[in-house]
């Protein structure tokens, strides 16, 4: 399924990071779109962005999504705000709860759908 509206961008994020599909999270990227890493360089393009989603689904997560704000410029660029929270398995078991608020550029492709462009999960923090 992709997004239908910029919102719909972080909807389907969690959805899909939720049920471990990352290809379905994947997806939702352009193809040479950036991911913010928090440790590391940003993640650019479809299979550094694969590799980093990987990381994330392999906590099991549960992951929520509030967008608290959509600016729109023109009829193909957005940007998103978003306050998302996250709870998860570490590898040895032990819980992870963690939080941000994200600055999300997303464009709308040439079969009407939207997709990431550049995702920064902690730009407000």
């Amino acid at each position: 399924m992709a997004a239908t509206t910029p919102a719909q961008c972080d909807e389907l994020f969690a959805r899909y990071l939720n049920a471990g599909n990352v290809e379905g999270v994947v997806s939702l990227y352009e193809p040479r779109a950036s991911l913010v890493m928090e440790t590391a360089s940003p993640a650019q393009g479809t299979e550094a962005i694969r590799a980093a989603i990987t990381q994330f689904a392999a906590l099991r997560p549960t992951l929520t999504m509030n967008v608290v704000r959509v600016v729109r410029a023109g009829d193909d660029l957005a940007v998103l705000y978003n306050d998302w929270r996250l709870s998860g398995t570490r590898p040895d078991g032990s819980r992870l709860e963690d939080s941000g608020k994200a600055i999300e550029i997303v464009r709308r492709q040439p079969d009407g759908s939207w997709r990431f462009a550049i995702d920064d999960p902690r730009a407000r923090g």
